[in-house]
């Protein structure tokens, strides 16, 4: 009884799954099979866009 990629849909069982959440650590929000499918999820749904470091 595997979880499915968020990104991919591929069951992460299979791979090096990659967990984010945006609560607590127990329930995670999305599942990845590994950092390539969190990084196009990133890039696909522009996550990125807008936000900024703030250097000192």
């Amino acid at each position: 009884m595997g979880a499915d990629c968020t990104y991919c849909g591929c069951d992460i069982e299979r791979h090096e799954p990659v967990f984010v959440s945006e609560e607590s650590v127990e329930t995670p929000t999305s599942r990845f099979c590994n950092y390539g499918c969190l990084a196009a999820h990133i890039e696909e749904e522009g996550l990125t866009a807008g936000t900024t470091c703030e250097w000192q």
